[in-house]
């Protein structure tokens, strides 16, 4: 074996590995998945998969960093073209969105860079984070958050900036529960879809943006002993879709 189909042998290894990983952890969580059932699944030993990740934490970083460095490429780069169209004035906050949330949906409905095992298995990831999960993703959005952050405070500077990092917090709940799948939502009622899946998948997009959008537009919340704000009485006036 030369050196060159050597090294592809060893790349299409790891990528089963990942790949079993993903429908695992999707499946099962973190926790449920150990590394013997990923290599069975992947069909390898477990000194392949421990030479390629070294741990089960590891492997884990591995699967999310693979899709996530796509998807806040894409990010930064639809934001920048953004940016550059504005001509230097503020971004419209529905744009700001949809470039951040949008292209999460967009790509990872991709089966190239995931598809809906990869956009449930992030979903599950935020609802059901670990420490060193929780840690690892807050350093791969480090970047890219700030980014949209400053670009919120400039789409909205009539809003407080607490009031827009506790909105996009809540956005990132929103989305999180949303891209885990319809199941999360028959755990909780017993409302019945008219949709099928496929067409639920398709409207997913749409639907979540406009409520994400709608939470930008609501009214600055009144607390206790606060005066009225002198700001506009809805937290997003200016944020005309």
């Amino acid at each position: 074996m030369n050196k060159q189909t050597n090294e592809q042998s060893l790349k299409d290894t790891r990528e089963r590995i990942l790949d079993a990983a993903e429908q695992l952890f999707m499946k099962y969580g973190y926790d449920g998945t150990s590394m013997r059932v990923v290599t069975n699944e992947a069909g390898v030993n477990l000194a392949a998969a421990n030479y390629h990740f070294g741990s089960k934490e590891s492997l884990m970083q591995a699967v999310l960093r693979r899709r996530l460095e796509v998807i806040n490429q894409e990010r930064l780069r639809l934001l920048d073209e953004a940016e550059a169209n504005a001509g230097g004035k503020p971004l419209k906050p529905s744009v700001i969105i949809d470039c951040y949330f949008g292209t999460l949906l967009r790509i990872a409905a991709d089966q190239k860079a995931g598809g809906e095992t990869f956009l449930r298995l992030l979903g599950r990831t935020f609802t059901e984070p670990s420490d060193f999960i929780r840690a690892f993703m807050s350093t791969e959005y480090a970047d890219v958050l700030e980014r949209y952050k400053q670009a919120l405070f400039r789409s909205l500077p009539d809003v407080p900036k607490a009031e827009i990092v506790w909105r996009f917090h809540f956005m990132l709940g929103a989305t999180s529960y949303a891209i885990a799948g319809t199941d999360a939502l028959h755990l909780v009622t017993d409302w019945q879809f008219d949709e099928g899946s496929a067409e639920q998948d398709k409207n997913l997009l749409p639907r979540l943006m406009s409520f994400l959008i709608g939470g930008l537009r609501a009214p600055l919340p009144q607390f206790e002993n606060e005066a009225e704000p002198t700001a506009g009485k809805s937290a997003n006036k200016d944020a005309a879709a």
